[in-house]
């Protein structure tokens, strides 16, 4: 396997390649024994065969990519060549823009660029501080009487009222709270779930029917004209849209109201959950953020982004992303034929040691320092590359900044336990709950 500098510099003839070196069965074999993680497997095939490695789950060949040039090339300069097929959340989130795919995806994904970027980010932001002073006041209260939280909880309940806020100019409250819990169980249980579809469905019919019920709730209400006190949300976006785009179906708003909602909230709580963790074991993160800058100055702003971007480099939100080529290809030098699955693994890319200097070190200020962090776009990609990189990723960043703004100067946590490991689903997220207090901040 050549290395990453020559990766860099070769030249490549289309129509040859050499063959992509290929883990033993003995290795795979030895993992389906024993159970484990699909992530133990890829760490395995990456540290014996390098940043292209093949390997077979059964008779389809699989090529693990974590070499960013190679990452490069297949999301951001050849999508064409390497797209998704269904993607394991369609039970849930249906055809919305994340599981879409063809010119379906390109519509939907152009209706909702706009409302993420620029103008339409600032449509959201007065929401999203009414959420973390939301969040703020019941930490206070917490504070006062010592009362015990889960960690986790409080933030799928943060990121939660952002994204309901904006979908629906309504800030969250208990019965919808409640009932969008059955979001996350649905997400929870898919790697799990039948293979079968029918099955599979019946298996969490339950949970489905109460998210259903909340959407159609909202889309009734918002189709009626009936503004939160914030004003209209994304959600009259989407019903908006059916005046032009027959295909803007009820089923097609519901499809793109919980695709907004899984992955306006799932992906967010668990990146602050993790980064609260993650400042247990490195207090001086934390006084080093807050040691930046005064409060609402730039630099503190800064530092407070770098712990984020430092624990989705840890932990990114899309931990895995699959993709099927379409044709033949020559990638990095080797050949890729049409029909094999290939497995791009940020989460592998972002602990490569010759991008990373301690790769295994949490140190925020490599978002801070000039040539901290690796140049190639490659090579940091919590959010994905190219044109179907995540829509939220200035929606995340933006919510968890204010939160943070809010929580770290007031606070400190005092875990009463932490999660031994974690689990790699749809994201990485802790195995467990995160039960803590308050501690005030002393200055």
């Amino acid at each position: 396997m050549d290395t990453e500098a020559d990766l860099g510099s070769l030249l490549y003839v289309p129509g040859t390649g050499r063959p992509v070196p290929e883990a033993e069965p003995a290795l795979v074999e030895r993992w389906r024994s024993q159970g484990g993680e699909l992530v133990e497997l890829l760490t395995q095939v990456r540290k014996r065969l390098g940043g292209i490695a093949a390997f077979r789950l059964g008779s389809t060949p699989t090529v693990l990519v974590t070499d960013p040039h190679a990452v490069q090339h297949i999301l951001a300069r050849h999508p064409e060549r390497y797209v998704k097929r269904s993607h394991r959340a369609r039970l849930l989130i249906g055809d919305g823009v994340l599981s879409a795919t063809g010119t379906a995806w390109k519509q939907q994904r152009r209706l909702l660029q706009g409302q993420f970027t620029g103008t339409g980010m600032r449509r959201y932001e007065q929401r999203i501080t009414e959420a973390a002073r939301t969040t703020a006041e019941r930490w206070a209260g917490y504070a006062r009487t010592g009362q015990n939280l889960d960690v986790g909880q409080e933030m799928r309940r943060f990121a939660l009222d952002s994204i309901w806020r904006s979908l629906t100019g309504h800030p969250l409250d208990d019965e919808t709270e409640r009932e969008l819990a059955a979001v996350a169980a649905v997400a929870a249980a898919l790697p799990t779930l039948p293979a079968d579809v029918s099955d599979a469905r019946g298996a969490v019919a339950a949970d489905l029917a109460r998210i259903d019920a909340v959407a159609l709730h909202a889309i009734e209400a918002a189709r009626s004209g009936a503004a939160g006190p914030d004003g209209p949300g994304l959600l009259h976006v989407l019903i908006d849209a059916a005046t032009e785009h027959p295909e803007y179906t009820d089923q097609l708003i519901r499809d793109e109201l919980v695709t907004l909602l899984v992955a306006g909230h799932e992906t967010t709580a668990t990146t602050l959950t993790w980064l609260y963790l993650l400042l247990d074991r490195y207090p001086a993160a934390r006084e080093q953020a807050l040691a930046a800058g005064g409060e609402g100055s730039p630099q503190r702003r800064q530092a407070i982004q770098a712990l984020f971007h430092e624990t989705l480099r840890f932990y990114p939100s899309a931990w895995i992303l699959p993709r099927y080529a379409t044709e033949d290809d020559i990638l990095a030098g080797y050949a890729i034929e049409a029909g094999t699955d290939v497995l791009i693994c940020p989460y592998l890319t972002h602990r490569d040691a010759e991008l990373w200097p301690a790769p295994e070190d949490f140190d925020p200020r490599r978002f801070i320092t000039p040539a901290g962090r690796p140049a190639h776009p490659g090579a940091y990609l919590p959010f994905g590359i190219g044109p179907r990189a995540c829509l939220g990723m200035q929606f995340a960043l933006r919510e968890s900044t204010v939160l943070l703004e809010h929580l770290l100067p007031a606070h400190t946590l005092a875990f009463q336990s932490t999660p031994t490991k974690a689990v790699y689903s749809i994201t990485v997220r802790p195995d467990g709950p995160t039960p803590a207090t308050l501690e005030p901040h002393l200055t």
